[in-house]
C-alpha cells in the first residue's frame, strides 16, 4: 500500500507538472525529464493496484492516466 501511496502522489504530482509547464513557459527540459517519471508512476501504480488485494473496480480505476491511483486508493480506503 505504500508504494501505490507513493506512486500515486508522484503520477498526479507529475502530471500538474507537465501541464503547467505546457501552458505557461514549454520547456522542453522539464518535459524531457518529468514525462518518462509520470510514465513510469502510472505503471507502477498499475502494478501495485494488481499486487495488492482489491476489489475489481479499483483495479479499473487504476488504469486511467493521471489520477487513477488517487482514485484506486480511494476505492481501497472505501473497501
Amino acid at each position: 500500500m505504500r508504494t501505490l501511496r507513493i506512486s500515486a502522489a508522484a503520477e498526479a504530482a507529475s502530471l500538474a507538472l507537465l501541464l503547467i509547464n505546457l501552458f505557461t513557459v514549454h520547456i522542453d527540459g522539464v518535459s524531457s525529464l518529468v514525462g518518462p517519471l509520470h510514465g513510469m508512476a502510472y505503471l507502477v501504480v498499475i502494478a501495485a493496484t494488481f499486487l495488492v488485494p482489491a476489489p475489481p473496480a479499483a483495479r479499473w480505476l487504476a488504469l486511467i492516466p493521471g489520477i487513477g491511483g488517487l482514485l484506486a486508493l480511494r476505492r481501497l480506503r472505501d473497501h
